[in-house]
């Protein structure tokens, strides 16, 4: 038991990290984390042993966010009106940090699910691409070609965002 949280707690804040990347809400990705250390805790002992803690906890997230995705797609996002905080009705001010951050958001949310994985779990969670094969199951050359595709294309949003300033909000000066 000690063998299995001095493992899996480290790695506690990278899942988070993760599951709010792919699901974008923090109370989603908190509820996502906890199914996936449920489910963790819970098969422990059916962990291949030579298997990478970090790399099989992560395959366990990212298949639980699929599950959650296919169950969106065929029954819809539930949202009570009560339980929406103010700020999630809000937009924060645009300021040019603000800005660029959103314009990066926005061209990884263009990206397809299988690219913006993939450039996540390297480039935000520094995994390997070996544990990023493990964790979506592909080739690492699989990996290889979906992250030098995801930044090409990734790059090619960006420029375009920032090329066509029109499509972003204006910014008015009121005295």
């Amino acid at each position: 038991m000690d063998d299995m949280i001095r493992l899996i707690e480290p790695l506690i804040p990278s899942l988070r990290r993760y599951a709010w990347s792919l699901v974008r809400d923090a109370s989603e990705a908190d509820d996502l984390v906890q199914d996936c250390l449920e489910r963790a805790v819970d098969r422990w002992g059916q962990r291949r042993k030579a298997s990478d803690a970090r790399s099989w906890l992560f395959s366990i997230l990212h298949n639980l966010a699929i599950s959650r995705w296919r169950r969106v797609q065929r029954r819809g996002r539930h949202l009570a009106i009560d339980g929406v905080a103010e700020a999630a009705l809000s937009e924060p001010a645009s300021q040019l940090d603000g800005m660029q951050h959103a314009d990066l958001l926005r061209a990884l949310a263009e990206l397809s699910p299988d690219y913006r994985a993939v450039i996540l779990l390297v480039g935000v969670e520094d995994l390997t691409y070996a544990q990023a094969a493990e964790v979506l199951g592909v080739p690492i050359g699989t990996v290889m070609s979906r992250l030098s595709r995801a930044r090409e294309r990734l790059a090619q949003l960006i420029a375009v965002d920032a090329a066509h300033p029109a499509q972003r909000p204006h910014l008015r000066r009121i005295k």
